[in-house]
């Protein structure tokens, strides 16, 4: 259960979701806040001054040293070596006596995660049938002639290899000049790859490319190379699918008299194609929306993260899809996952996965806890278990359908998991790989990131909100104000609003990035 107590010590409770798939809300004016009645750490809402009382969930606590908002408080005695619990689940090993009132940081809490995890299938999806307050929507989006859906009808210009990545810049900024108001822009994704790589690390690189070339907010695609590249034109075509190619043009520099101007006649041919879309009424189902974090904060998991899993559950459960990344950032709560597997095929691929992960960690001589982020721990956030435990709340509680290599595309409808790092900008542009239409970003310390499908920056705190509005698109400190079912209205306006042609900050701030995952040696 969640608990919050008001500065009287009184408890109020409305609905919430979190990891332990109980549903209690809090008191917007409550210092303080209890995750589940097994926790033995609380998280203040604001900052809590030495000496002062209060009470939590029925424990009486006297605040024994400073703690921030956004950090924890122990409710409870935790003897040396023994389980920390917050979200009803251990997040950690107390590394000394924690004595009730003391703030629970990185000097008196430490990771338990081991290297390897052994799991037993259970049998069967144990999602959680919970009662969805969220009225039905739809959005004003494009159909695609393979029936695919899209928020944008963009024209993308990819790079085969960094050589040319600013020779692609230069003609997407001349194209979206000349073609201004046509299509919803002309934009080129450089990237410094595609060439002194090797086997599965060049195949890589190319999947990654040919999936976004695919991609349905791509109106018209133009893929521009060197012509020496290891990352040949010739093989990265055939990587897209046939019914996909009319939409695509290339060029290769080192073969054109102006490759500029080439470019340009390829992308007026393109927008000629492009410019015949309409945005019509499509079901929430025809989203697909990806989730991600990013400088998380201790407020993360409480506001932003369980609120973009109610938007996750509502397309899920509109008969959309959602996709799940950052792998490394689920680890100690892999077993919430997996006890949502659709079949044992889907669960197997989840161990594999997690397992494949921390030996990739392990195999570099990198141990598989090496995270939170600086920024996580001024924020508040302690161990890996602890961020897992809160990011994996974007998910929702949908049935995990399907697991997919990096570079891999949506397949299924429900929840998939994506194989890619925590990094931000990798694991967003695998998101967009994947097929992701839309990606909900939650941050508790802020970012002006985007990617090339439109990003909806989400605060975990109003304070960010408030400081950055350059950046942030919605508010989930309203959680606390508004409770979690009127936020999850809000946010859901939002995103039908953002894909129906809405900008997003990080549009408006011409903020569109991609990044490829490189594991393999340079040449």
């Amino acid at each position: 259960m969640i608990f919050a107590a008001e500065p009287d010590g009184r408890s109020g409770r409305r609905e919430w979701g979190g990891p332990n798939e109980r549903h209690l809300d809090i008191m917007t004016d409550a210092p303080a806040l209890l995750t589940d009645d097994r926790d033995s750490v609380a998280t203040a809402l604001r900052d809590l001054g030495a000496g002062e009382h209060v009470v939590v969930g029925g424990h009486d606590v006297t605040v024994s040293a400073p703690v921030a908002r956004g950090h924890k408080l122990a409710v409870a005695p935790v003897v040396r070596g023994a389980p920390v619990f917050k979200f009803g689940f251990p997040i950690g090993v107390a590394s000394c006596d924690i004595g009730v009132g003391e703030h629970v940081h990185s000097h008196n809490l430490s990771t338990a995660l081991a290297a390897d995890g052994i799991y037993d299938w259970a049998g069967g999806a144990a999602a959680m049938a919970i009662a969805r307050t969220i009225a039905p929507r739809s959005f004003q989006g494009y159909r695609r002639a393979d029936g695919r859906a899209a928020t944008r009808n963009e024209i993308w210009v990819l790079p085969t290899v960094g050589c040319v990545a600013r020779t692609a810049q230069k003609i997407a900024a001349l194209a979206d000049a000349r073609h201004a108001g046509t299509v919803d822009g002309v934009h080129a994704f450089a990237h410094p790859f595609g060439c002194s790589q090797l086997g599965d690390d060049l195949d890589a690189t190319r999947g990654l490319i040919a999936a976004l070339a695919n991609h349905p907010n791509a109106g018209g695609v133009l893929i521009v190379g060197l012509g020496c590249e290891s990352n040949q034109i010739a093989a990265l075509m055939d990587m897209i699918p046939a019914a996909r190619r009319p939409c695509v043009r290339h060029l290769i520099a080192q073969q054109a008299g102006d490759e500029i101007a080439d470019g340009l006649a390829a992308i007026d041919a393109l927008v000629a194609q492009a410019r015949t879309a309409r945005r019509e009424p499509l079901p929430l189902s025809e989203l697909v929306f990806g989730v991600k974090c990013g400088g998380s904060d201790g407020l993360s998991g409480l506001t932003a993260n369980p609120l973009v899993g109610r938007i996750s559950d509502a397309v899920t459960c509109a008969g959309g899809s959602s996709i799940l990344t950052e792998i490394p950032e689920i680890f100690g709560a892999e077993h919430l996952l997996m006890a949502r597997a659709a079949d044992r095929a889907t669960f197997d691929g989840i161990v594999a996965l997690v397992n494949g992960f921390k030996r990739h960690f392990t195999d570099h001589g990198e141990p598989v806890s090496e995270n939170p982020s600086p920024g996580n721990i001024a924020g508040g956030i302690t161990t890996l278990e602890e961020k897992s435990l809160g990011a994996v709340q974007k998910g929702g509680h949908a049935v995990v359908t399907d697991v997919i290599d990096y570079g891999g595309q949506v397949r299924r409808r429900g929840l998939t998991l994506l194989e890619a790092p925590g990094n931000d900008a990798v694991s967003s542009t695998a998101l967009a790989a994947a097929g992701a239409t839309i990606i909900a970003f939650t941050t508790g310390r802020g970012t002006p990131l985007g990617f090339p499908v439109p990003t909806i920056k989400i605060a975990s705190n109003s304070d960010l909100a408030a400081r950055k509005p350059g950046w942030i698109d919605f508010d989930a400190g309203c959680v606390l104000d508004d409770g979690m079912d009127a936020a999850a209205d809000a946010l859901l306006d939002c995103v039908v609003a953002i894909a129906s042609g809405a900008t997003t900050a990080a549009e408006r701030n011409d903020e569109r990035e991609i990044a490829i995952w490189k594991r393999g040696v340079t040449l």
